[in-house]
């Protein structure tokens, strides 16, 4: 109970670190908008204490089945760390901030070329943004993509070179996807192998539609504006990660339908020897 309780209690305060982050580095433009951060931040925090401090699962799906919500958390915190530090380089640049910003023009150099999701990015900006607003979304979004595909690969890794999630002994379905219902029709099998695909096919996608969308909204409502360092850090955070997390769960639950094939197999062969 003691344990459980202090591990919410720091993966809360983690949560609400991570949202107080731009915050806390970078100036805020609107006049209520340290109340709004530091109230996401309480929000953040309680939601996330509530979850894991509870024996049943609401909605956070892997809770115990490390390191997929571990996985994501660091890649999340990640993008928003090397984009503020990256951001705040335009304000006050120090040797830190300097260091990161060529870390992301050399991301750029290589991720930025014709018809990568980077470019469409670029692409978004209206017609009169600025040449260092250009470079600096260039750099941002380039460094928030990689940072997605390393969150992934290191999530592949742990599938298929540590066989994820067999070390981390019984897998709970209940538990760790509470909105899976595994008695609503049809084969389970079937169903994990289908909504697996699907999400891994929805999350290549999205960097490549969710610009195009926004493109297509400028026509009917006012564009988001990228020159709020804030809003630039929180917008192509939710581009890159929101793709790699539904990818990362697409993988998550082709493994687990290929462990319940494995399963039936081994029950099916020892029942065809116990009859043999």
């Amino acid at each position: 109970m003691i344990a459980r309780t202090t591990g919410a209690a720091i993966r809360g305060l983690l949560v609400a670190l991570m949202v107080l982050t731009p915050a806390l580095y970078l100036p805020v433009t609107s006049t209520n908008g340290t109340e709004i951060v530091v109230f996401l931040a309480i929000l953040a925090f309680f939601l996330t204490f509530a979850e894991y401090n509870s024996a049943f699962p609401s909605f956070i799906e892997f809770r115990d089945a490390p390191p997929v919500n571990r996985l994501r958390f660091v890649g999340l915190m990640s993008m928003i760390t090397f984009l503020t530090l990256i951001c705040k380089n335009a304000y006050t640049p120090t040797g830190l901030t300097t260091t990161f910003y060529s870390f992301g023009l050399g991301a750029a150099n290589v991720v930025d070329f014709p018809y990568s999701p980077v470019r469409l990015i670029i692409l978004m900006l209206p017609a009169n943004a600025s040449a260092p607003l250009i470079e600096l979304v260039r750099i941002s979004a380039s460094v928030a993509y990689v940072a997605a595909l390393v969150t992934i690969a290191s999530f592949a890794y742990a599938v298929k070179v540590r066989g994820w999630p067999t070390g981390n002994g019984a897998f709970n379905v209940w538990t760790n996807l509470p909105l899976f219902d595994p008695t609503k029709g049809g084969d389970v099998v079937t169903r994990l192998q289908r909504d697996g695909r699907l999400n891994i096919c929805i999350g290549i996608l999205l960097p490549f539609l969710i610009p195009a969308l926004i493109k297509l909204l400028t026509d009917y409502a006012d564009p988001i504006s990228l020159s709020d360092p804030q809003t630039l850090i929180w917008t192509l955070s939710a581009w890159a990660f929101l793709p790699a997390s539904m990818i990362m769960r697409g993988m998550a639950t082709l493994r687990i339908a290929n462990l319940i094939v494995e399963k039936r197999r081994a029950y099916s062969t020892a029942e065809s020897t116990q009859t043999a």
